[in-house]
């Protein structure tokens, strides 16, 4: 099976791309914005530039079986463009649909789609997880374009016949994860009073090894033939419960502050930071029942082991030594 991965260097396209090369049934070829540095030795690099809507996938399409697309416009916290869903229905709908489209034309026979749990929507109520069947409600630019993705997709599967497989993912940490996680693993890392104790949410997160490991699922299984699936660790937890599992796994002790979860968004809402305070606080949970049982899927590595392995990345990198501590 020849493969093609798209966001080569990207945090989940980067582990995708090493999964795929561990592979001894896959050759794998990966598409890159730039010319990279570091490829490795069983991976065939082509540059294909941005993803735009005139992008030329044609020689990184050729003789292609499957196309793994985590390529895309990131959620960003603080846009600067003056249009922001315009910018991301450039990139993520238009980009998408263009290489689908060239990707039908050039006989692959499936697209396997990296969305996001933001199709979904921003928060659950609690005990109401998420299922890959609930109609779509997207709360922001981000996750309204790749609803947009996700249904030009499925319009390109019903014209062609490629086969499609959605995968939507909650946050998903891992050896390289930025943002937030990374921002919290510095907090913890520092030994900084955090006034969490007292959030009793359940969130879903996915380590990045679980998610790879249902992206090679995906790519052959016949039961995920056009089809949605959510993805998770199973293993829900508070926020609380995640910094003390996290300083667990980096050797610290955490120091959490019980502070009530009303008082602590009123607070945060008052500087600012209610998304950040929607994020720590409220529920987001997912059920992942169907993917569990369409494709006799479990996650093969549990919280624990996941975090270690986050812990040590974070430990030996120079990022740690500076990362951010701020709310926000």
């Amino acid at each position: 099976m020849l493969v093609l991965v798209t966001g080569a260097t990207g945090f989940v396209g980067g582990a995708v791309l090493a999964r795929c090369a561990a592979e001894s049934t896959i050759q794998v070829r990966g598409a890159y914005r730039r010319a990279a540095r570091v490829v490795p030795s069983n991976v065939e690099p082509v540059l294909v530039g941005d993803l735009q809507e005139a992008t030329d996938w044609g020689r990184a399409l050729n003789g292609i079986d499957v196309v793994v697309h985590t390529a895309a416009r990131v959620h960003v916290m603080r846009d600067s463009v003056a249009d922001p869903l315009a910018e991301f229905r450039r990139v993520n709908v238009a980009g998408t649909l263009n290489l689908a489209r060239q990707a039908a034309a050039a006989g692959v026979r499936r697209i396997v789609f990296m969305s996001s749990i933001k199709v979904n929507g921003e928060c659950t109520a609690p005990g109401k997880p998420f299922t890959a069947d609930d109609v779509p409600a997207p709360c922001e630019p981000y996750g309204q374009s790749k609803l947009e993705a996700e249904q030009g997709l499925r319009l390109v599967a019903r014209e062609t016949g490629m086969e499609v497989v959605i995968i939507r993912p909650v946050l998903v940490y891992g050896p390289g994860v930025k943002a937030n996680f990374l921002s919290m693993m510095s907090w913890v890392r520092q030994g900084i009073p955090l006034p969490l104790g007292a959030i009793d949410n359940r969130r879903s997160f996915v380590g990045l090894d679980n998610l790879t490991d249902l992206v090679l699922t995906c790519l052959r299984h016949p039961a995920a033939t056009n089809q949605t699936f959510l993805v998770s660790d199973a293993d829900d937890m508070s926020t609380a419960v995640l910094l003390r599992r996290m300083a667990t796994a980096m050797g610290r002790q955490s120091r959490l502050v019980r502070v009530p979860a009303p008082l602590l968004r009123m607070a945060m809402r008052m500087i600012g930071k209610a998304d950040m305070a929607q994020r720590l606080c409220e529920s987001l949970q997912v059920d992942i029942g169907k993917t569990q049982r369409m494709l006799d899927w479990t996650p093969p590595v549990g919280v624990e082991d996941a975090l270690a392995e986050t812990a040590r990345w974070f430990l030996r990198s120079p990022s740690s030594l500076h990362g951010s501590t701020t709310l926000g």
